[in-house]
């Protein structure tokens, strides 16, 4: 049978089972200007979650600092990466443009980052996440030293 697959039915021509998947990616994207800061950023971590949660993408850990996003999460095998990174920047963004009266102006910079991870790194990826203030402060120190 050609192309059975593509039909719901294995070679032998039995119904194909139910389709599981498990693809991690590891999600970044910035904002133009660091605005978030403080409650602010907490708040749009937990919105993030909660847009890919109810994406049917399963957000695992959500971090990063006053001017990136950096989303750890299970992809819905029912969507794309593409169009779960619009819904999260264009929504996240809306929502950060009424929390205070100077982010009317605030702005995704285009583009993003998506690494698809292996479930091994998974826990090393939440802890990268975790640290990320301590980690850009490290490099910014490195930097300012290198100037010198």
């Amino acid at each position: 049978m050609r192309n059975a697959a593509l039909k719901g039915r294995d070679r032998a021509g039995n119904p194909n089972g139910p389709i599981s998947s498990q693809l991690y990616v590891h999600l970044i994207f910035k904002g133009r200007e660091p605005l978030l800061l403080g409650a602010l950023r907490k708040q749009t971590h937990g919105y993030v979650a909660a847009v890919l949660n109810n994406r049917g993408s399963a957000a695992l850990k959500v971090g990063g600092t006053s001017d990136h996003v950096h989303a750890l999460l299970r992809l819905s095998k029912n969507h794309a990466l593409a169009e779960v990174v619009e819904e999260i920047k264009t929504s996240s963004a809306k929502r950060i443009k009424t929390q205070a009266r100077g982010l009317g102006g605030f702005h995704r910079q285009s583009g993003y980052g998506g690494f698809w991870l292996s479930p091994g790194v998974v826990d090393s990826v939440v802890k990268y996440t975790d640290q990320q203030e301590a980690h850009h402060k490290a490099r910014a120190s490195r930097r300012s030293i290198a100037g010198f």
